[in-house]
């Protein structure tokens, strides 16, 4: 993964298939994904695009720990 902006401050949050954004890491099997894009699918679920290019389908109930970066002001 890319090394961090030093005008950056990392949130451990968690995330939903309504809440999950471009760019969020997301941790799965010790391992951090940060996903790319999403992909919106019936009843609310979505498929998460991984930049190692693994997809990951989560639904409506689905939560995960995630970081999602937001930059300082």
């Amino acid at each position: 993964m890319d090394t961090l902006p030093r005008s950056a401050l990392a949130s451990n949050i968690e995330v939903t298939a309504a809440t999950v954004q471009r760019g969020d890491v997301i941790q799965l099997g010790g391992r951090p994904y940060r996903v790319q894009d999403l992909f919106q699918l019936h009843q609310g679920a979505k498929q998460l695009l991984f930049e190692s290019g693994e997809l990951l389908t989560i639904h409506t109930r689905t939560r995960l720990a995630a970081v999602r970066m937001t930059r300082r002001r």
